[in-house]
Order: structure tokens, then C-alpha cells, then sequence
């Protein structure tokens, strides 16, 4: 099948990628000539495991091309995917400006029936506006009996294993309209999906605005767990409780289950934040205050400040002269990805305070900086009290305490004698908890997770 994708970004050139994989023949469109540049020049502008490789491989076999040329792209497939970002707005709503520029070039260029899928997160409604844009276009071209449909079809991606979770999804949701224009879609995305759904039916059929609410829904519900977990660490750290032993007393119940239970410095990247805050947004716009979802925000937002007021209880407000080791910057380990990353608040939080940072991050230090400069760009001169390091072990000599960030696999097993031997003083504030208090007290460390206790 001739398949385009509009925007090769994250979600488009994972999804791009994937169905070349199954045989498709695919056409990634992006107006950012630089990004395009360096997927033809054998290169991806993001980090996730397995798809470089994938791309490669597909690039070979000429299952997949990447190129600025919108009418090639809106030519080339009878299916149109829209993977373009919907970045939140000044009032925490989603920006679809890129999603209508993307249906209206769609509209401007087609000559024939086009299925356009939403695969953007996008609020209800938005297949709607998809749907009047273009059918607008093509009365003004003349085209009024030019048939098309558009289709929601929410993506449910983890960075930094979406490639896995798009080729063995838990649920494709699709949502479709029930006019001859749409059965016909629903038949051609049926086929489409058919190799993932040879072992077991994993396709959800709905209207389309229960799909695109589908989707913010499921991530309000992690971003709920992961802050009530958080807010829960803080209660056991009052108490003298331990939150580990509660996630698995609590995880083991069949119905709560084990997954996002984990306590931290609160949740990043580019989905739980700004689909919480545009899922409020759209109930507002309704008339209706979601308030759970304000506090899991609110929440949230002071979690991300939780180990720096745990080390200025430990060391007093002003740092000047302290040197603080971190280990993880990116929000979410297997990740290139800064955006809404906790690391970004406390570094803000600790150089302001006059400390100096020795950071190493597997694959993000380069992304980091570049956030850090956008973070600091009124005053450029705390960037002089950022180090990145290449190796964790580089980030240690004379540092006051280690801080852990991102749950990096390479984090979990250090050398406990050599890192006590290095620190200036025998502390670590753990925001992932990774370590067991108790070992970490027969080693002689001062170890501060969240919500653990010997």
C-alpha cells in the first residue's frame, strides 16, 4: 500500500518506518529541510532504539523516502497520515496549526479519494475541522464531488521503546465515520493494520471523537498514577514509611497492577504534560473544571523541585562553592528527549543558588545543552556552571553529592567503594530510586530517595 506521512518527527517517523517494515511503500514529508537532509544523508534527528536501523534498512530495500515535496507526498499515497506536532498554546490548549496546514495542503494537491488519519494527539473535535478544511478547499477548487475521509487514529507510543510498542501494540484505536466514504476508510485501514492483528484482534472500532478522547484519557490516567505515587513518596518520607514496599503491597492487587506506580521527580516529555493540560483546556471550553486533573498537575510541578529542597535542607540555600555530580538528563531513560525534563528544573534551581554541575547523560548531554541554553538565555553565564561529562565515573571527583535523575540501566550497578572514595562527601539523592537504602548505608552513604526508608 502507498503510504504518506505528513511531519517525520517522532510519531511520523517511527509510524513511517514501521509500515515500510511490513512491505508498505512510504513517503515521509517534512518542511524542515535540514531534518530531510540528514535522513537521506543515512542519519535519524532523534534517538530511539531499533530505528535507525529500521530506516536503513527500508531506505535499501526502497520501501521509504523522505522529501519537502508536498504535492509528491499528497500524489503519492491514497492514504495520508498527519503526524505533525500539536505543542501547547499560550492557554495550555493544543496548537493545530500544523495540523490544519497539513489538511489543507492535502486538500490543495488531491485528485482523487484520500484517507486522512490523525495521528497526532489531537483534541475531540479536530477530525471534525480536519474534515470541514478540506471539504471546504475542494468546493473552492471545484471538487464538490471529490470524496475523501478522515479517520482518528491515536497513537500510544513510550519513547524509547515505540518501536516495540508499534510493532506488538496492546490496541490500535481507530475511529471512523459510518458513511459510505467511511466504511470504505474503515476497510482500507483494517487491511492496513491486518499484520498486527494475525495472532489476536488488537483493533478498537469507534466513532471518531471517542478515539481522539481515547487518547487523552489514557495518558491523563498515567500521568494521575505516577503523581498520586509521588504525592503518596512524600507522605512516606513525613511518616517514616517506605514507598517501595506500598507500590508492591498495592501493585499486587490484580487491579491496580504494577505499572507507572513508581515514585520520582515527577513526569516530563512531550506527551503527559501538554496532553494533561489540553485535556483541562477542552473541558473548560465545556463549561467543566476537571479539578483531579489540576492537582495531578499542580502535583506535578513541585515534584520536579523535590530533590533540590532535599538538598538545601542537607547543605542550607546558598551553594556557592558546592559541586554537585547528576547523573540523567533526559526525562525518561532510552531517550534523547528534554522537553518537560525534571533534570532542566533542578539544574535552573541549583546554579541559580550559586552551585556548580558535573552532568553525564548516555545519548542527551547534547540535547541538554541546548535546552539549558534556552533556559538560561536572559543570563548565559550560569551555562559556565554546567560541565557534561562522557563517562558517569568523570562526573564524581570532589563533588559534594551524586544526584540521580534518569534510571539509566548503566546507573544501576556503580561501584559503591570507588564513588564513596571520589565524592567530597558520601551523599546521594536518588530520584529514581534505584538503590536499596539498606545497602547503601552498609556502604557508608548518606542515600536519599524518595519515599525510602531503611
Amino acid at each position: 500500500m502507498n503510504i504518506t506521512i505528513i511531519g517525520s518527527g517522532y510519531v511520523g517517523l517511527v509510524t513511517g518506518a514501521c509500515l515500510a517494515e511490513l512491505g508498505n511503500h512510504v513517503f515521509c514529508l517534512d518542511v524542515d529541510q535540514a531534518k530531510i537532509d540528514i535522513l537521506n544523508s543515512g542519519g535519524v534527528p532523534i534517538y530511539e532504539p531499533g530505528l535507525k536501523e529500521m530506516i536503513v534498512r527500508n531506505v535499501e530495500a526502497g520501501r521509504i523516502q523522505f522529501s519537502t515535496d508536498i504535492k509528491a507526498s499528497v500524489e503519492h499515497g491514497e492514504v495520508q497520515f498527519i503526524a505533525v506536532g500539536t505543542p501547547p498554546d499560550e492557554d495550555g490548549s493544543a496548537d493545530l496549526k500544523y495540523v490544519l496546514a497539513a489538511a489543507k495542503n492535502i486538500a490543495k494537491y488531491m485528485t482523487s479519494f484520500k484517507v486522512v488519519i490523525d495521528k497526532s494527539t489531537v483534541p475531540v473535535g479536530t477530525a471534525q475541522r480536519v474534515s470541514h478544511l478540506i471539504r471546504s478547499e475542494l468546493d473552492v477548487k471545484g471538487l464538490v464531488d471529490l470524496d475523501f475521509s478522515v479517520i482518528s487514529n491515536p497513537e500510544f507510543l513510550k519513547e524509547g521503546a515505540a518501536v516495540e510498542d508499534f510493532m506488538r501494540p496492546d490496541r490500535i484505536v481507530v475511529g471512523s465515520d459510518n458513511d459510505e466514504a467511511g466504511l470504505y476508510a474503515k476497510e482500507l485501514v483494517r487491511k492496513l493494520y491486518a499484520p498486527f492483528n494475525r495472532h489476536h484482534e488488537r483493533t478498537y472500532y469507534m466513532d471518531v471523537k471517542s478515539a481522539e478522547l481515547t487518547k487523552y484519557a489514557a495518558n491523563a490516567m498515567l500521568a494521575t498514577r505516577i503523581s498520586f505515587m509521588n504525592e503518596l513518596a512524600n507522605l512516606a518520607d513525613i511518616v517514616g514509611a517506605d514507598i517501595e514496599a506500598v507500590r508492591q503491597g498495592i501493585g499486587s492487587d490484580s487491579r491496580i497492577g504494577y505499572g507507572f506506580l513508581y515514585a520520582g521527580t515527577g513526569y516530563g516529555g512531550s506527551c503527559f504534560p501538554k496532553d494533561v493540560q489540553a485535556l483541562s483546556n477542552t473541558a473548560n471550553e465545556n463549561k467543566l473544571d476537571l479539578r483531579i486533573l489540576r492537582a495531578v498537575e499542580d502535583v506535578n510541578n513541585l515534584q520536579k523541585g523535590i530533590l533540590v529542597n532535599k538538598i538545601i535542607k542537607q547543605f542550607g540555600e546558598d551553594l556557592n562553592g558546592r559541586t554537585f555530580a547528576m547523573w540523567g538528563l533526559a526525562f525518561k531513560p532510552n531517550t534523547d528527549d528534554m522537553r518537560e525534563a525534571p533534570s532542566r528544573v533542578i539544574i535552573s534551581e541549583l546554579v541559580r543558588r550559586g552551585a556548580m554541575i558535573v552532568a553525564h547523560d548516555p545519548v542527551a548531554s547534547e540535547e541538554a545543552m541546548r535546552a539549558l541554553r534556552l533556559d538560561f538565555a536572559n543570563e548565559p553565564e550560569l551555562l559556565n556552571r554546567i560541565t557534561m561529562v562522557e563517562k558517569p565515573m568523570l562526573a564524581i571527583p570532589d563533588a559534594d553529592a551524586l544526584i540521580i535523575v534518569t534510571e539509566w540501566k548503566a546507573f544501576r550497578s556503580p561501584d559503591f567503594d570507588l564513588l564513596k572514595q571520589q565524592l567530597k562527601t558520601p551523599i546521594i539523592f536518588d530520584g529514581r530510586n534505584l538503590f536499596e537504602p539498606s545497602v547503601l548505608s552498609e556502604h557508608g552513604f548518606n542515600y536519599q530517595g524518595i519515599g525510602r526508608h531503611n
